[in-house]
Parts: structure tokens; sequence; C-alpha cells
């Protein structure tokens, strides 16, 4: 083709997305619409290319073109995730949908780099695929894993399944280990095509047998701090005292006030309490809720401070928890133990019968708690009316019944708004001395966990509405609407089964471009309540859903149906609180001026950021280290048949979820008398020849195969799956 033809052909692409009416096409799209012959697809290919790369073209996240910039494309820089299969995914900040890197295009990437990629024209599949064209930075320096020595050098095997080859260990570099140590190991080279990463050997952690070292590996492997800096314990010590005179001066004084710790039985950390009148007369409740004074302690900048910033957040694995404070204020003085005298700083809400908070203060306390209540007593006063425990907390009851009634009203004013409550059961792991599992449960969610969240929720609620009325620097708790497509998708599903959300603003069954309420969503909800399909659209409808994280703008909390939230009730376990605390006490003291004003704006965005990153990998290290638990549960039980539900189907198998949490696989290829294949539209697995259909929510009853504890996977096979002679699922009574 002469210039002269390429850039007639350029000019008519431009001026066709220049037109008004355009709207933005993938290039499939385009080469239909242009009428371009199969045969000249490649050359329609190059010529885009060549646009994007001039500037004259932009091409969207989602591989769709538009009009460019009139400069260069700015480079697509993400993070690197890799995948054990060889392919793996580039994260990008603020993309809807990671990109997908094709096995032979990752160009030497390890998991967890900063690289710059660049998109490869659009093949027919759904996910935008790019290719690795720089390493900008390695996102990983070490690994821990199991050394195994082999003649004069060893090899480390990465816990880590995401790494898929073992790193190489000159035997001068690996600090005497032997095999079966469970080691650190730092990379020295990453390798590449053909050739295994190198290292050297740099912490020895012990035997892989040796108990509790299972969870230290995962400790490591997070690089979560477990030990303070000296430094930071010696700060922690000097200021660790009990409160004084001068410690109380100009505060409210509530030390009168009767109020309550209700948390599990084995915290330690308790920092919150709550208070609750009621009078009759003018039917108002009048709530306290009272959090620990922690940045009284921990002052800005201070080696507490900065330790606290960078573990983020305090860490809550199976078997230990990591504290982002040291253990002398965390469960000493910051921790609002019964009967001792405690710095804090209280919401205090006025509450009509219909749950709306009339009026509210945010005061400096000095505060006594009555008494430390568990979840377990509090239920057994207010829903089992047992005997021994009212009579034992005989003058708090009716402040608990009082409690109750609130949290009702709480509760239904949410409701209303459109408040969506996912209640997927979470695990309880109970170990014995060694480390070893010897229960898996649900936790149980009554009516004592329900009303503290309650009381949590319309603090935090107040505080950040309080705050962004005043225009002031702020750290909030967001919640981004979810992903249209997303739920468009899953609005044609459910259309199949009878139900239904609709638009804000339409009244016909379509979900287009338009916003979905999230009381739409709670509708759903609440209307598959106890159908067979419960289970099912429950857990489509949490998947469409984005993750929550802190920001600096107050952009609303979709799941909870408001405007203004923030976190403001943990200061002992989470920094973003222990910093929005500084902020309130800066203006309870009349130094929120325009100097400090300043001063919040420059560093809050990064403390918003860091506190999202260091959440996430909390998170991911507590979900490794439960399913480790889980996985060693089920090596003893091999063998033995439950009933569960089926949980999760992909391309490769069906995952079932039995009562006590335990999730396990069956393989696509156990599936009995068929070729099953995977239908993504309707998150079925289908057989070809029978018609047999596998669906989400589904009763089966499996048999245990196997655990593997390095993979931390569980297999299961299919003894019974319920169905009927037209292939429905049946009713199992009450397995």
């Amino acid at each position: 083709m002469s210039k002269e033809a390429e850039e007639r052909r350029k000019k008519i692409i431009c001026e066709l997305m220049e037109d008004k009416l355009y709207v933005p096409m993938k290039e499939k799209e385009l080469a239909s619409f242009l009428q371009v012959h199969p045969e000249e697809r490649p050359e329609l290919s190059r010529i885009l290319e060549e646009l994007v790369s001039e500037g004259r073209l932009t091409r969207t996240a989602r591989g769709k073109f538009v009009k460019g910039s009139g400069k260069a494309a700015a480079p697509t820089i993400g993070i690197f995730i890799a995948n054990a299969r060889g392919f793996g995914f580039v994260e990008i900040e603020g993309m809807e949908e990671d990109l997908y890197i094709p096995p032979d295009m990752a160009n030497g990437a390890f998991h967890k780099d900063k690289v710059e990629v660049s998109l490869l024209p659009a093949n027919g599949g759904k996910r935008q695929e790019a290719k690795v064209v720089r390493i900008l930075e390695r996102g990983l320096s070490q690994l821990v894993g199991t050394y195994e020595k082999s003649g004069n050098f060893g090899f480390v095997r990465p816990d880590n399944t995401r790494i898929p080859r073992d790193v190489f260990v000159p035997i001068e570099r690996s600090k005497g280990a032997v095999t079966g140590h469970k080691v650190v190991v730092e990379l020295t080279d990453y390798g590449k095509g053909d050739k295994n990463p190198e290292g050297k050997v740099v912490d020895i952690l012990g035997h892989v047998g040796d108990p509790g070292m299972d969870i230290l590996s995962i400790v490591k492997a997070y690089e979560l701090e477990v030990e303070f800096p000296e430094k930071v314990l010696t700060q922690a010590e000097r200021i660790a005292k009990p409160v004084s005179e001068a410690d109380r001066d100009g505060r409210r004084d509530l030390r009168d006030t009767v109020m309550v710790t209700i948390d599990g039985e084995d915290a330690k950390d308790l920092d919150d309490a709550v208070s609750l009148s009621y009078e009759e007369e003018t039917g108002l409740y009048h709530l306290g809720v009272h959090i620990a004074d922690v940045c009284n302690y921990v002052q800005e900048n201070s080696a507490l401070d900065k330790e606290a910033l960078k573990r983020g957040t305090s860490v809550y694995l199976t078997d230990r928890v990591i504290p982002m404070l040291p253990h002398i204020l965390s469960n000493g003085i910051c921790s609002l133990n019964a009967g001792e005298d405690r710095l804090a700083l209280s919401c205090l809400m006025d509450i009509d019968k219909t749950g709306e908070i009339t009026d509210y203060e945010i005061v400096e306390s000095v505060i006594n708690v009555d008494e430390r209540m568990s979840y377990t007593s509090v239920k057994k006063i207010l829903e089992d009316r047992d005997e021994a425990e009212t009579e034992k907390y005989r003058g708090l009851v009716p402040m608990f019944e009082h409690m109750r009634d609130l949290s009702a009203l709480l509760r239904e004013r949410r409701k209303k708004r459109g408040a969506i409550d996912f209640d997927f059961p979470e695990s309880k792991i109970e170990l014995d001395e060694s480390g070893h599992p010897i229960a898996i449960h649900p936790y149980e969610r009554n009516t004592a966990n329900m009303l503290i969240e309650d009381f949590m929720l319309a603090a935090n609620e107040t505080v950040a509405q309080h705050f962004y009325w005043m225009e002031a620097p702020f750290v909030y708790r967001v919640h981004e609407r979810p992903d249209a497509e997303k739920l468009q998708k899953l609005n044609i599903f459910i259309n199949n089964l009878g139900y239904y959300m609709k638009s804000v603003g339409r009244t016909h069954r379509k979900i287009g471009d338009e916003e979905v309420h999230p009381k739409e969503i709670q509708k759903l909800l609440s209307r598959i309540t106890g159908t067979p399909e419960e289970a099912m659209i429950s857990r489509l409808t949490l998947r469409s859903m984005k993750q929550a994280r802190y920001s600096t703008e107050s952009s609303g909390h979709f799941g909870l149906a408001c405007q203004y939230y923030c976190h403001f009730t943990s200061p002992i376990r989470r920094y973003p609180d222990l910093q929005i605390h500084r902020i309130i006490k800066d203006w309870l003291r009349g130094r929120l001026g325009e100097e400090r004003m300043a001063h919040y704006r420059s560093i809050l965005d990064q403390v918003a950021k860091r506190s999202s990153e260091r959440e996430r990998l909390a998170d991911e290290a507590e979900r490794e280290t439960d399913k480790l638990k889980k996985v060693e549960y089920m090596e003893e039980r091999i063998g033995q048949e439950y009933v569960g539900v089926i949980s999760g189907i992909t391309a490769w198998g069906i995952y079932v979820e039995l009562p006590n949490t335990v999730e396990g696989m069956i393989h696509v290829s156990k599936l009995p008398g068929d070729y099953f294949f995977y239908n993504e539209n309707t998150y079925e697995m289908q057989g070809e020849r029978t018609g047999i259909v596998y669906r989400l929510g589904e009763a089966l009853r499996i048999r245990v195969a196997g655990a593997d504890r390095f993979l931390k996977t569980i297999d299961f096979d299919l003894v019974e799956d319920f169905k009927d002679e037209q292939g429905n699922a049946a009713e199992i009574g009450s397995e």
C-alpha cells in the first residue's frame, strides 16, 4: 500500500471518530462497520496501532477506539499478577478490568512487578489482552519456601503458587540449610525463558513440620512485621501511664455514665464502649459511642505513628494477632478495660422513634466502663432469656433491651433507604495447643453482634457527615457503584429465573447505562430469601460489587446506601481511624486553621492509599491462613461424605461449600456420564449430551478425595446430585 493510500485510510478512520454520532468501537466492530475484507484486517490492525502511537487515536481500557489527545499516548503501567498456569494479569489503577497477559507475552515479568504494557489487537475474546513491554520495578525481593538439597547445590520451592519455578541456590549461599527447612530466600536473578530464578538464603525459619511453622511462613511471605523496633517499644512504655488529673482536664467527665464493652470472648483490644438511656416522655434514645482516644498517646510523626502507618492495620491470623500498636497500648492503656479510667472520643447521639439522629455531639471524654460483656452473654440475655445470665447482669438488662429496640429501628431505617446486607458466614477455626485445627464452624451472628454493628455504623456516618459539611480534609470509607456491565449481565441471568432489577428512573425491566440504586439489590435479596436460588443469586450479586476503600473524597458508600461514611470506631487496629481522630481533636481544640488544613491535604491521599493497600494485604494473609488450616483439617477426613452447596463454577470444575464453610472442588473430569462445559453467560456447568446442568446454590453430596497443604486445595468427588428425573434440583430435607 502506498503512503498516500495509507494516509487516506487513516484520515477516514479519524473523521469517523470525530463525528458526533460515533460510538466507541473495538477493532472487530470497526472492521465490520468499515466493511474491511477479512484478508485486509491485519492491515487495519496495523493502521490502528500506528494511529494510537501517533496520538491521533486512543484505545480505552476496554479496547475501544476514540479520538486521540493530539500527542503520543502515555504509557500503560500497572502491576503484574502471575498465575501458576503461566499467564497473568496486569492491574491498572482506575481501570475497571485487569488486562490479560498470555503466557508468551509476560517478557520475564515476575509476580507483583511494576510493568509497562502495550495493548494487543482485539481477538474476539471478552477481556482485553496485552503484552509486557518493560519491567519498571521488581515487586518481590524475597520469597518464602521449602529448601531441598541436590548434590552440590540446592533449590527453594516457593510457597506462593504464583511463582511457577523453583529458585536455584548455590551451595555457598544456602546458609547451611538442609532439606525440609523453611527458608527466606533473597532473589539475585529473576530468570527468563528457560532459566530459573536464583537466590541466596537469608533466614532459616525452622523445619517444615515444626508447630506454627506453616503460619510463620505466611507471615514472612507477606512481609508482616511481628516484632516492633526497640525505639517504638521504648516510646510505648514511656507513655503508657495511668490516666492522671492533668489528662482529664478539659474533657467531658462521663465516668458516672453506665456503659459497657461488648466483644468476642477472646478479644483483648477493646476500643469501643456503648451507653444508652431512653426517655419515655419524649421517645428519645440517648446513644453514646465511646472510642479509645489512641491519638492522645500516638503523636503525629512519632516513632509509634510511623510504625502504625507502615503497618496500616492489625492482622488477625488463625493462631495469632499481629497488632498495629504494641500490646502495652493496644491491650493496656488504650483498651477500654472495665473499672479503669480511660480517655475517649465520644459521639453522643439523640435518636427518635423512627431511627433518625436528631442531634449529636462529638466530645473528648474520660470514661470508666462498668462491665466487659461478650456477644455470647448478651445473646443469652436478649435471645435465650437465660435466667442465670439475666440475674447476673440484672442492673444492665433494661439497657440491653433498649439497645435491642434501638438496633432494630436503626436497621429498619437503613433497610428503607436501601442498604445491602450480605449475610455470608465467616469461619471460626479452633486450634489445639500445637496449632492443629480441631473444629471449624461458621461465626454466629446474633442480636448482640448486630446491635454493636448498628451503633458503630451510626457513629461512623454521623462523624463523616459532620466533617463533610465542614469541608475539612478527611479520610472517608467509600464503596463505588458496581460496574454497569456486570449488573447488566446479572440482570439478564436473573430474568431467566423470574427476577429483575430496575434502573434509576426506569419502570421497565432493563438495566442500561442508567444507575442502579442499592435498594434494587436489597429488594432482589429480599425476594429470593428462602428460595432454592437464594445462595446462587446472592453470590453472583456480591461478585458484581466493587471493593470498599479509603479516600479523601466522599463519593458515597453504595452497600450502605449512604453519602457520607468513615471509619472512626477502631483506632487501635486501623490507621485511618487514628488519623481522623487527630483531625477531630484539632477541630475540638480550635486548631484546625488554614495551615493545619493544608498540612492534612498534603498527607491524606497517601494515608488513604497506604491504608487501602495494607488492608488488602492483611485480608489476603488472613484468607491464606484460613485456607491452610481448612486443608489441614480435611486431611484427616478423606473418604468422609458431606452435603454442601455449589459455591462457584469455573471452566475447570465446580466448587462446593460445606456447612462448616470449608470449600473444595469437583474437577470437571470427575462429573459423571458426559462431557461438561462451563457456560459463562448463565454461570452453569452443562452436559453436552445429557443436558444435565449444575447451578450455583444447588446441593450435592460429596466425598472428600484429597487435600494438598502446599497448594492449599481440597478435592471432592461427587456422590449424589439431588436431581429428580427431569434434572431439576430436588429437596434434600434437613441434610
